[in-house]
């Protein structure tokens, strides 16, 4: 499969997702505590305003649509001046009423469904750097059907259906994403494959991830002289080539480690180093601990 924003979503995994229908009427505003997972939202009608931590305020509108990969703390309100009532965001959970804030039995000036998930990976952290912190889109009727379908999902408890919600959650993700992909996005994955030169090159790290591949040859797939690839390659996504090149394999090593009972060979010839020792060199750099003995723990964990 020779698309990066697929695979790295696939191999994110997303599972337990907890949705709930909110509102507001009148004076209101909740502040949400930092969450440290995924979550998503849609406007069902009318409208309220948000301010995200670190970013200025926005205005909801019925139709749209938010992606946060991690969720920062975040405050939610009318457009009346209000103390926020502080809200614990990893102790809510799925609600089968609507949960109401602001004055109760009057019509509500806005309706939200709003979902939050976790990554079975663990590789999320270093995934979720890839990834813009917010993504916001306007009138993507697929996207509002998607998180129906979700919310619908989660709560009734039918066969399958954790399998169906992982799906619909992957599949949600690639969509929001791929629309928000483009070259005014922040540095980071999105922007590079929205970039037409540079995509070339990420697409072909993906694609042959086991190739000894060198600045050379990456450059020469974008068409570039090697300081102009290096350059513009580090603009765009936000680190060096052969540091994304780095990080991907390990993600993809980790995975392998922790999902596939195989050899360190055979996982170091998969990820592109020409021994088992080389390999264990730079697994143990840069994950802290020897691939075996990752291997190991991250099995029990999964077990347990």
């Amino acid at each position: 499969m020779n698309d990066p924003l697929s695979q790295i979503i696939t191999l994110l995994e997303p599972r337990a997702v907890l949705s709930s229908i909110i509102s507001g009427a009148g004076p209101w505003g909740v502040r949400y505590s930092d969450l440290g997972q995924p979550s998503f939202g849609v406007v069902l009608e009318g409208s309220c305003r948000l301010v995200v931590d670190g970013m200025e305020a926005i205005t909801l509108q019925a139709g749209d649509f938010l992606l946060m990969p991690s969720t920062p703390g975040f405050i939610l309100s009318g457009f009346e001046p209000v103390t926020p009532v502080p809200i614990d965001a990893k102790l809510t959970s799925t609600s089968a009423d609507e949960i109401r804030y602001g004055t109760p039995n009057v019509p509500p000036d806005v309706r939200l469904l709003g979902s939050k998930f976790d990554f079975n990976s663990p590789n999320a952290a270093l995934l979720i750097s890839l990834l813009p912190e917010m993504v916001l889109m306007r009138g993507v009727e697929r996207l509002c059907v998607l998180v129906q379908l979700v919310n619908e999902e989660s709560n009734e408890q039918r066969l399958g259906r954790d399998l169906v919600l992982m799906r619909l959650v992957e599949v949600l993700m690639i969509e929001a994403l791929r629309c928000a992909s483009s070259e005014h996005a922040p540095p980071g994955l999105l922007r590079g494959l929205a970039d037409p030169r540079i995509a070339l090159s990420i697409r072909q790290m993906h694609a042959a991830i086991g190739r000894a591949w060198t600045m050379a040859q990456l450059a020469k797939e974008a068409s570039l002289s090697r300081s102009a690839f290096y350059e513009r390659f580090s603009r765009v996504v936000g680190m060096p080539p052969m540091e994304y090149l780095l990080a991907w394999r390990m993600a993809v090593a980790k995975d392998l480690l922790h999902r596939q009972d195989i050899s360190i060979a055979e996982v170091a010839e998969r990820v592109g180093y020409g021994s088992a020792s080389s390999f264990s060199t730079a697994f143990s750099r840069c994950v802290g601990k020897p691939p075996g003995h990752y291997a190991r723990e991250s099995r029990y964990a999964w077990q347990s």
